[in-house]
């Protein structure tokens, strides 16, 4: 899809934004499991797995499907490759499988129930709601967000039948409506979880009040919101928030949409309708200077024998024993590698070795065009 359409599309009256995680490093990952980094404060999490919340256990780190229908650079990957890395990744250990309508719009959740069928009730799905698409047509009835109640039921009905399965185990609002209140998007949400469609729910880049305010209607099991050494900004309220109510953290663009690999360099010229090209953060003034947190992670990954992909990953599954990176991929290569950066391990000194040079980088330009930042950090209405 066009990117950059759809942003038109959907932020006319106030819509949200499709980003979530990037694509992985450059080079293959061990042939070995997902595992290990678990400092789970609860006994009854499996070695390897950690917990969203009170109840959903998932892999330690995750999968992004959002660009198997359309990359960043507008290409259309091959469909039965993107079954292939899908899954390969259950092979290696992956459980958790992230996806949306509004990728495609639509056709990644097919890609990935085609994908899982064979292994649909041994993995965990979350995907989002909250535009005005037609669940049949993947269409825009008009432009913006939708988290009225009977629109968000719609929208379960198409998800189920373009994922193959009778239940959804994490399902989150895109985007905080700011036209709905939240008590009646929880609302609904419950209704469906006694109805045994959805299993779970969670938020992404909401305001704080508002995951208060959801959370005491039914309890929250995760959060998603952008999270790496690129941009740290959940740092300063949501995740001390998450760890206050027992919420899971789920970390999209992890790898800072390819930044943290090393993809991007000052020379590095972004395809038409890639969202790239209008962060400022990549802009010819602003990414020599970013470039430097680069050259950290390069050094470590060299003491490490790793990548800096890698260093990333690992220094995010670090931070809370409760948060699940999604990093995502059209390439093998790149998910196997992904996937195996649980076995890049920091000492305590290390880690705050690793911190002291990150913290003298001063990270320049914004994370999103200002349009699309505007979304995220809002709070829903007060319900009357």
């Amino acid at each position: 899809m066009d990117r950059r359409k759809l942003f038109k599309n959907g932020l006319t009256l106030a819509g949200g934004t499709l980003l979530a995680s990037a694509a992985g490093a450059r080079i293959p990952g061990q042939e070995t499991g997902i595992g290990g980094l678990v400092q789970q404060n609860t006994s009854s999490t499996t070695p390897g797995k950690r917990k969203l919340g009170a109840k959903l256990e998932v892999s330690c780190i995750g999968l992004g499907v959002q660009n198997m229908s359309r990359t960043y650079q507008t290409t259309i990957p091959s469909r039965t490759e993107m079954h292939n890395i899908i899954r390969t990744a259950y092979d290696k250990g992956v459980t958790l499988f992230d996806v949306a309508e509004a990728y495609g719009p639509l056709e990644c959740e097919k890609i990935l129930g085609e994908a899982v069928a064979p292994f649909r009730n041994k993995i965990v799905i979350e995907t989002k709601f909250g535009w005005n698409i037609d669940p049949e047509t993947g269409q825009w009835s008009q432009p913006g967000l939708n988290s009225n109640p009977e629109h968000i039921k719609k929208a379960v009905e198409g998800m189920l039948k373009r994922l193959r399965t009778d239940r959804i185990d994490l399902l989150y609002q895109h985007r905080v409506d700011p036209q709905v209140p939240i008590e009646d998007v929880v609302g609904v949400i419950k209704d469906l979880i006694k109805e045994g469609k959805v299993l779970h729910y969670g938020l992404s880049e909401p305001g704080v009040q508002t995951v208060r305010r959801a959370h005491a209607v039914h309890p929250v099991t995760a959060i998603q919101n952008e999270y790496s050494l690129l941009w740290r900004g959940p740092e300063e309220k949501i995740i001390p928030l998450c760890e206050e109510l027992g919420i899971g953290f789920v970390p999209w663009s992890p790898l800072g949409v390819g930044f943290l690999t090393g993809a991007i360099d000052a020379n590095t010229k972004f395809a038409q309708g890639d969202i790239r090209g209008g962060e400022t953060r990549f802009s010819p003034e602003n990414i020599t200077n970013n470039l430097a947190l680069v050259e950290v992670l390069k050094k470590w990954a060299e003491k490490k024998q790793a990548t800096p992909g890698q260093i990333s990953l690992a220094w995010l599954l670090h931070q809370k024993p409760w948060i699940v990176p999604i990093p995502g991929t059209t390439q093998m290569a790149h998910m196997l590698e992904n996937t195996a950066a649980y076995e890049v391990k920091f000492t305590a000194d290390e880690l705050k070795q690793f911190n002291t040079e990150i913290a003298a980088i001063q990270i320049k330009g914004e994370r999103l065009p200002s349009f699309v930042a505007s979304l995220s950090g809002v709070e829903a209405p007060p319900k009357k």
